[in-house]
């Protein structure tokens, strides 16, 4: 549309609309205006845009059609307000100009939105399989080979397994691609793993139970967080139908599958065996008839799950990542948090220790947040947690807890927010990923409750741009400042895969980032008919953006990436 054409069909418009307006009776239009007037919201719900973002990016936060309706809102209260001096009719000429200047907008706007609920329809249908056989037994702790101690934890021991009942050729070759060998000049072998996967693919979790009691119904009820990742079959049909009412209210279903998020694939009760290191590493949770002085009782909880290489800080201690490798583990713990939170689960405890690791066919390091135990589990997914005394259990992990959880202060009517806590748990581990010191440990001393944001440690140079963005952006104090999993994820994506996409974005609007939407929706799909071919971690995570496609998250990540494009510039020209 020309600008001519524009401005005359604004015109014509805003003509047409005060012909109607005069050819009503005065009294119907004074009665419309002081209901407009005392009306306390707008007809049109609009999303606001956020005060951190500044006007000129008012586009990327705010919905043409909430523009559109804050102009008309606008120009019939100006028009009412002063009858026709000059300066009401410029307004009102202005309002039917600004009408007709955003209706091409506004239909590029629809067609993007298409765009987007089309994308997401088509992968939305193709949900992550696990990558391990289902098996119809496994429901009883005879049904295992149990080997060493891989892991332990405050509330459990983790060994080695193997299922009696799987065939002897699949206990000797690994479900997925073991730690291997060295494969760029510079990077240390992956020898990082205690056992062998290939012999023991998987792992079985030991609950400690101290107070639960030794019945199935109440060790179920009380280690009920624990259950949240479970797959379909975990529990046996009988034990399913028990209510399970953790500390956090009913969980009302456990969280589908997803390639970073742990997957149990049994749980069941048994009585507490002897375990090897069990004596010496952990005598104290031992029921009396393994050691007089123990304090556990005698059943508690089982979980079995993948057995995974290494923990993402035993990777991180012995083979830093490349740039673009660490931005890719970066955008994978997003992708789980997203998950987790929009299936009404916090997870309230991430930690470089909580964050297993293998390696894809491309030797791309696959992370999985593991260790529900202290996750908050929600039926209306509000993610919001009543503080209304010091009992209530606010998380795990004291040093990376975000700023609104380390600073509420319990008593009635108070709220803990989870919605982002998870991400800028993100943002602080993105540190470690990157080579550094976490800032809130103490290393460097920051603490969540009183850092300032300028405190934060630089990162290196070699970090991309927008990378730095997101992490600062995760990493500030107040939620309603700090981007959503799904909105900095998002930034990810667009930084790595549609930095075509951004160039001159501000004279196209959306057009050219709804063309490489497809684009991209049609390569992703063709390496999918294709078979297992190169980066599978790139191609999960490719496909997690499309299937999540939302238009307004996408236009809120846009702004951000443009604001802080502009920021740049602006240095380097200051400089």
């Amino acid at each position: 549309m020309s600008v001519r054409h524009a401005i005359s069909r604004g015109l014509e418009m805003g003509r047409s609309v005060l012909q109607l307006g005069l050819l009503k009776s005065g009294g119907r239009v004074a009665a419309k205006l002081r209901a407009d007037r005392l009306r306390v919201g707008p007809t049109v719900r609009t999303v606001q845009p956020q005060a951190f973002l500044p006007s000129r990016y008012r586009y990327y936060r705010t919905s043409l059609k909430g523009l559109a309706a804050q102009l008309q809102s606008a120009g019939f209260r100006r028009f009412g307000g002063g009858g026709g001096s000059p300066r009401n009719r410029a307004v009102f000429l202005a309002f039917g100009l600004g009408v007709g200047l955003i209706e091409q907008q506004l239909e590029d706007d629809r067609k993007s939105a298409a765009t987007c609920q089309e994308i997401q329809a088509v992968f939305s249908k193709k949900r992550f399989q696990s990558p391990v056989k289902p098996f119809a037994p496994g429901y009883k702790l005879e049904d295992y080979i149990i080997g060493n101690q891989i892991g332990k934890g405050s509330n459990a021991a983790v060994y080695e397994a193997a299922a009696r009942f799987a065939p002897r050729t699949e206990r000797e070759s690994p479900l997925q691609v073991q730690l291997g060998e060295e494969k760029e000049e510079g990077v240390k072998a992956r020898s990082l793993s205690c056992c062998s996967l290939g012999s023991f693919p998987l792992a079985i979790k030991m609950m400690w139970n101290f107070g639960a009691g030794s019945s199935s119904e109440a060790i179920l009820k009380s280690m009920s967080q624990e259950l949240v990742p479970a797959g379909p079959l975990a529990i046996k049909q009988e034990n399913e139908q028990i209510t399970l009412d953790g500390d956090f209210g009913i969980v009302p279903k456990r969280v589908s599958a997803h390639p970073n998020v742990i997957r149990v694939y049994r749980a069941f009760t048994a009585d507490v065996p002897l375990l090897p290191g069990a004596q010496e590493e952990y005598p104290d949770v031992l029921p009396a008839r393994l050691n007089p002085d123990g304090l556990g009782n005698n059943r508690t909880l089982f979980l079995v799950m993948k057995n995974y290489g290494c923990t993402l800080r035993q990777y991180l201690a012995e083979t830093p990542p490349g740039r673009r490798q660490a931005s890719l583990m970066m955008l994978q713990l997003l992708e789980a948090v997203d998950h987790l939170n929009t299936q009404g689960v916090a997870h309230r405890d991430l930690k470089s220790d909580n964050i297993l690791l293998e390696f894809d066919s491309a030797d791309c390091p696959r992370l999985v947040i593991t260790d529900f135990g202290c996750c908050l589990a929600q039926s209306d997914c509000s993610l919001q947690l009543p503080f209304n005394s010091m009992w209530v259990n606010r998380g795990g992990n004291a040093s990376l807890m975000a700023p609104e959880v380390s600073t509420a202060v319990p008593g009635s009517g108070v709220v803990i927010d989870y919605s982002k806590a998870d991400a800028w748990a993100v943002g602080a581990i993105s540190y470690e990923i990157f080579g550094q010191n976490n800032p809130f440990y103490r290393a460097v001393g920051l603490e969540s409750r009183s850092y300032q944001e300028k405190q934060l440690p630089a990162l290196p140079s070699t970090v991309p741009a927008d990378v730095q963005l997101v992490i600062r952006l995760l990493l500030r104090r107040s939620p309603s400042k700090r981007p959503s999993a799904r909105v900095a994820a998002n930034m990810l994506h667009l930084s790595l895969w549609g930095r075509k996409a951004l160039a001159n974005q501000d004279s196209v609007g959306m057009r050219k980032l709804a063309d490489w939407l497809l684009c991209q929706s049609a390569v992703v799909l063709l390496k999918g008919c294709t078979g297992p071919i190169g980066n599978m971690v790139e191609a999960e995570l490719q496909r997690s953006f499309l299937s999540n496609l939302d238009l307004e998250d996408l236009r809120t990540a846009v702004g951000f990436l443009l604001y802080g494009r502009d920021q740049r510039q602006a240095c380097i020209l200051s400089a």
